[in-house]
């Protein structure tokens, strides 16, 4: 019987707290398919100031809310999106822009800490003259905290320069920025100066923010009103959605300034981690919540093994391959959790446990 559970597979795994559960009690709700839920129409006002664009829409998901924002921007089928190759769009949103939008996507190699470099953006721009046979470029897209970058950063003048050279060749430029308030808190800027130059942003409630469903889409007006028609486009159009909402609220009022602690854990984390013989952590480059575990060439241990024994002992990771896993903190893993986390680790890695597991 394992006698504690800390669960850092994800910062989505979060239960909602008991001020959430209240408030989804009591929520005011009404269907906001007709625009008439007060309590959604709240979060997606503050939403908007928070994030300094004119309005804001609730939406199911963050894939959902990238999906629609591409698509708004690329209305023609044929058109084309520049985005990482690395990025959380390409990857691991079921090719979603391509299936569902026809929208072609155009890849340039993201950096080791989740930039593109400008020329090689610039370059991948089509030549208008080739129209003919190119897709037409509309759109880049950018994401920040870039996760499978590890969570890292991008800066306000990367961000910047890159929302620059959209102007100059006539694109958008979107940010999903499922944890873009993680990079707010370790950057120090604020999250509307940080987003200033992006005509649209994704921000996911679920996972640093704690909430328990949903994502908001923020831009113009003009984007809000078209992304409101793609949302019931692709069943996105909800009712009662204000006892969701309700949570949202809560979340973004209390669990903001609580992204500064799971930083923190993280880099307490990944330098414990990295002290361990058999293990790796570019613990340097841990900028907020999320952690790559690489097994060292010489182990004995491969990943799958090595989170089916801390599995055993309450410790919920997820493997990204042989050698690698991934480690994800959030408001609900405590001090104490993180020295657990450590103290199931080394023994796993030294041998030393001695109940049925066999190591």
């Amino acid at each position: 019987m394992v006698s504690r559970t800390v669960d850092l597979r994800s910062d989505t795994v979060t239960k909602p707290t008991e001020a959430m559960r209240a408030a989804m009690a009591r929520a005011e709700v009404d269907d906001d398919v007709l625009k008439s839920d007060p309590t959604a129409l709240r979060l997606e006002s503050e939403m908007a100031k928070i994030m300094g664009k004119e309005a804001a829409l609730f939406v199911p998901s963050g894939t959902m809310g990238n999906l629609i924002s591409v698509l708004v921007h690329c209305e023609i089928r044929g058109s084309e999106v520049i985005l990482g190759d690395n990025s959380h769009i390409h990857i691991y949103e079921n090719g979603g822009i391509a299936t569902i939008g026809g929208v072609h996507p155009r890849t340039v190699r993201n950096n080791g800490d989740g930039t593109m470099n400008l020329d090689l953006i610039e370059a991948a721009i089509r030549d208008p003259r080739g129209e003919l046979v190119f897709p037409t470029t509309r759109l880049i897209c950018l994401e920040n905290s870039h996760a499978n970058c590890g969570g890292r950063c991008l800066t306000v003048e990367y961000t910047d320069g890159v929302g620059k050279l959209a102007k100059k060749h006539g694109l958008k430029l979107h940010i999903d920025g499922a944890r873009i308030f993680n990079a707010s808190v370790a950057l120090g800027v604020p999250v509307n100066r940080l987003v200033q130059a992006a005509d649209s942003v994704s921000v996911c409630l679920s996972k640093g923010l704690g909430a328990p469903v949903g994502s908001v889409i923020v831009g113009s007006k003009a984007f809000i009103t078209k992304a409101r028609r793609m949302r019931k486009m692709l069943g996105g159009g909800m009712r009662q959605v204000g006892v969701l909402c309700a949570a949202a609220l809560v979340a973004i009022q209390e669990n903001i300034v609580k992204l500064e602690g799971d930083h923190e854990n993280a880099k307490i984390l990944a330098d414990g981690i990295n002290g361990i013989k058999g293990l790796h952590v570019e613990s340097h480059l841990v900028e907020t919540n999320i952690i790559f575990v690489d097994i060292k060439e010489n182990s004995t241990i491969t990943g799958e093994k090595l989170c089916k024994i801390l599995e055993e002992h309450g410790i919920l990771v997820l493997p990204e391959s042989s050698s690698r896993i991934r480690i994800v903190l959030h408001h609900q893993i405590s001090t104490a959790d993180v020295q657990y986390t450590l103290s199931c680790f080394q023994q796993a890695m030294a041998g030393t446990f001695t109940d049925e597991t066999g190591v």
